[in-house]
């Protein structure tokens, strides 16, 4: 299996382990449209689950493509990032956000959580 591939395993799952980042949500990560809560998970790998609301995000077509690109962006960059279980939430207006400008969010917002955990266990590169 490629080292940039998106299993079973990398992904929350079941409601208690969302319900285990948002009770024990150490992290959080602030961007335009996106707001990503993390808490440790004691495996040797990240994990990333999704809340898209439609409160946030009206149209379905929207909702999907803006999961698409956050999965997108998780595959891509999971190598880099610590051990953590990721939620990422959306807020009011993320839809306006074109792809590009999305991507570029989220590069950042998964170097900006790498560094906050790396900076809390004292391991600084």
């Amino acid at each position: 299996m490629s080292c940039q591939a998106f299993p079973r395993d990398r992904r929350l799952l079941v409601a208690g382990e969302y319900r285990r980042v948002f009770d024990q949500a150490a992290f959080k990560v602030h961007g335009k449209g996106l707001l990503a809560l993390a808490c440790g998970n004691g495996l040797d790998h990240p994990r990333v689950g999704l809340v898209f609301s439609k409160k946030n995000v009206k149209r379905a077509v929207d909702r999907n493509r803006i999961k698409r690109l956050v999965r997108e962006s998780f595959r891509l960059q999971q190598h880099r990032l610590p051990a953590v279980d990721i939620i990422v939430l959306s807020r009011r207006g993320v839809q306006e956000i074109d792809n590009d400008t999305l991507h570029r969010q989220l590069y950042g917002m998964w170097r900006r959580l790498d560094k906050d955990v790396r900076k809390q266990s004292g391991n600084t590169p």
